[in-house]
């Protein structure tokens, strides 16, 4: 039984000072308040912007870009991860 595996998005607003690097670096998902922090439009991420939602994560300066694994729900499994697979609440297909 294969694992379903999909990305999302979240930001820390605690550690999120504005900078405004994620909007420019991927407009197709995060849009930018009055105050310069962003907004996720969908947590989701399309498969067509990876690559570009793996390089705001990279570079925001504080790190408050994050991006989380989620893995197959409808088993009754699910965790999350840093895009390299690295975090609280991983979920391995060999654990159940």
């Amino acid at each position: 039984m294969g694992l379903d595996v999909s990305y999302q998005l979240r930001v820390n607003p605690i550690a999120c000072t504005a900078h405004g690097l994620c909007a420019e670096l991927l407009p197709e998902v995060i849009e930018l308040d009055p105050w310069g922090y962003p907004i996720l439009l969908s947590p989701a991420v399309p498969d067509d912007v990876m690559d570009h939602a793996r390089r705001a994560v990279d570079a925001c300066p504080t790190l408050a870009l994050l991006m989380e694994e989620v893995v197959d729900r409808l088993c009754g499994r699910a965790g999350y991860a840093d895009a390299g697979g690295h975090g609280p609440g991983r979920v391995s297909p060999d654990s159940a």
